[in-house]
């Protein structure tokens, strides 16, 4: 997912999309799609904005530099990540979908949790992650190894686990957002889906060790990512999703 507007890192956002943005030294999606790429996921659709989408298409391709498969698709105006979500409709088919917001970066590799929901019948999985500002997030609750709550930008939140931009869901996942109403804000909420599942049980989660960064959350957390970046493995292996000049 690579909508939004990127107000946050405004005048950076002004004439580009944030998720073109350098991150040390490769642009902001790179890691969000070698994410995918090292989990086994090589049939990628990417949702951006109208504006910047023609700037997607002439960086990344068809994905054949990058040993994938891409396709786009355009959010008109934006909506929430649900609604952006709902694009991919027609391109995930039946099949379960991966889901990565663009400005997230991973250091876990998420092969095994990619196999492991694969084996789970039905439902989705979320991912979390211990973070010192739990208000700025989707906040999630465990007790006896399992979700209870899921509250989104809590002014008094009930634990330090973050929901982070990554959830894994099969197909009933487009009914579920066909039926939610847009948020205050006007948008389709990504935490509203997962409260859905949450409320249906079957909502599994895994707690990432590695570190996670949000890059357009603000110009620190985004500088921040570059160091983490520059001092850990993605120094050389992000090297495999370099262009060919």
């Amino acid at each position: 997912m690579a909508g939004g507007t990127g107000s946050r890192l405004y005048p950076l956002t002004k004439v580009t999309n944030k998720h073109l943005l350098p991150v040390y030294d490769k642009p902001m999606i790179f890691y969000s799609l070698f994410t995918l790429k090292e989990a086994g996921i090589k049939d990628v659709m990417i949702v951006s904005g109208r504006d910047h989408a023609g700037s997607f298409l002439k960086l990344l391709g068809s994905g054949k530099d990058f040993g994938m498969n891409f396709s786009f698709e355009v959010q008109e105006e934006a909506g929430g990540i649900a609604q952006a979500l709902s694009l991919a409709r027609e391109f995930a088919g039946r099949d379960k979908i991966a889901v990565v917001l663009g400005d997230n970066i991973i250091e876990d590799n998420l092969a095994r949790h990619v196999k492991s929901f694969e084996k789970q019948k039905s439902g989705a999985k979320i991912f979390l992650k211990k973070v010192k500002n739990p208000k700025a997030y989707g906040v999630c609750e465990i007790k006896n190894k399992k979700v209870t709550n899921i509250v989104e930008k809590p002014k008094n939140p009930k634990s330090n686990l973050a929901v982070i931009g990554l959830y894994m869901y099969d197909s009933s996942v487009f009914d579920i957002i066909k039926h939610q109403k847009p948020s205050r804000r006007g948008e389709l909420e990504i935490t509203d889906v997962n409260n859905v599942y949450l409320e249906n049980g079957n909502l599994t989660y895994e707690v990432l060790k590695g570190f996670w960064g949000d890059c357009g959350e603000s110009f620190d957390t985004l500088l921040n990512a570059s160091y983490l970046v520059k001092n850990s493995r993605f120094a050389k292996i992000s090297d495999r999703l370099t262009i060919k000049k």
